[in-house]
């Protein structure tokens, strides 16, 4: 959804803009197209490797760190207002497609799934050191799995033999509990608990959604493609309420009192583009426009 992301910055060459999740810099040379000489592209990525896609060109700058800092940033580099916002949520094509970096369950690796692998907590320590209850939690509520518990008692049991180090090991620890078709999509969302645990993924998008509200400037947009519900969630309340409870506030008259509207529908790819791009099968674009409501988290 390149283009459809692209389109719904409704870019002015001279705006300020800012690509969340450079990744392979695809968003960003598609945002700098748009731009003229006077316009300016900031990009934030942690990964390390993402830095190999560095753009030369003096309109853009690209910032090592956790998008949840953004406005830190962004003042650090004189900037106050910007005139849009786009985040592709989410592990690159190039994080799932490395095996050492243990992001897919494709590829026997090592328990990583750190983004930033400056950080001390990796997926291993999570499998390893966390307790029965915890691991179960983090299945139920990041991975959404009905038998969280059975999940997590199993680790505990395969631990106590021998630690769980690859994500071969972690397969064969629940491979029990898991029916043989389903055992693709759970271990999908098994996987998916274990990273956002460890990158901390939803606190840092609720972190970017507020400030991004402090500082996209009236009239500015907010696109977010998201690939699951725990994220698509938090962007469609805060869209509708400026919160992330969904409670709407309203003014004497009854007037919405959000920082953001919806421009539309949420977008999702073509049948063609999920065929040529199968990962984007669950993805969904969300976009919304600042409103003059000030914002105050």
């Amino acid at each position: 959804m390149l283009s459809e992301s692209i389109e719904a910055l409704n870019i002015r060459p001279d705006g300020v803009y800012v690509d969340a999740t450079f990744g392979g810099g695809g968003h960003s040379r598609a945002i700098l197209e748009r731009l003229g000489p006077e316009g300016r592209l900031l990009a934030f990525d942690r990964d390390e490797d993402a830095a190999t896609n560095n753009i030369d060109d003096p309109r853009f700058t690209l910032i090592q760190a956790d998008y949840g800092y953004l406005k830190n940033y962004l003042r650090a580099h004189g900037i106050r207002q910007i005139d849009g916002l786009l985040a592709d949520l989410g592990v690159s094509s190039h994080q799932f497609d490395t095996a050492e970096r243990g992001f897919s369950t494709r590829f026997e690796g090592p328990l990583d799934m750190r983004m930033d692998r400056t950080q001390e907590l990796t997926a291993e320590r999570v499998v390893n050191e966390y307790g029965e209850e915890e691991l179960a939690r983090l299945f139920r509520q990041y991975g959404e799995l009905k038998n969280a518990r059975s999940l997590a008692a199993a680790i505990v049991r395969h631990r106590t033999e021998r630690p769980i180090r690859t994500t071969a090991a972690l397969a064969e620890a629940v491979k029990a509990h898991m029916p043989a078709k389903k055992r693709n999509k759970m271990m999908a969302q098994l996987f998916q608990a274990l990273r956002i645990e460890v990158n901390g993924e939803l606190e840092s998008l609720k972190r970017l959604l507020e400030q991004a509200a402090q500082v996209i400037r009236p009239g500015g947009r907010l696109a977010v493609i998201t690939y699951h519900s725990l994220e698509d969630r938090l962007m469609k309340y805060f869209i509708r309420s400026g919160n992330f409870e969904d409670k709407i506030e309203k003014d004497f008259y009854g007037n919405y009192q959000t920082p953001f509207r919806k421009t539309g529908k949420p977008i999702v790819p073509t049948p063609e583009e999920i065929e040529t791009n199968p990962r984007a099968r669950s993805a969904k674009l969300r976009i919304a426009e600042r409103t003059e409501h000030p914002y105050k988290p």
